[in-house]
């Protein structure tokens, strides 16, 4: 799931729960691996293609939603 970035995500605590979240999925490592510029990580968050990616974590995703 990616996250586009919205108006009160940076009042919020979710940006600090999707940061504490280490889960990951398998792909999604692969892609940091290959280093090709469209994901990357900033500070423990990751970035697919410029949006933040949501970790497959039920809370999360229900906060956001």
């Amino acid at each position: 799931m990616i996250l586009k970035r919205y108006k009160s995500l940076e009042d919020s605590n979710l940006l600090e729960e999707i940061w504490r979240n280490n889960t990951r999925e398998q792909e999604v490592e692969q892609e940091l691996k290959k280093e090709n510029g469209l994901v990357w990580e900033q500070d423990g968050i990751i970035y697919m293609e410029g949006q933040i990616y949501i970790p497959n974590n039920r809370n999360l995703k229900e906060q956001i939603l």
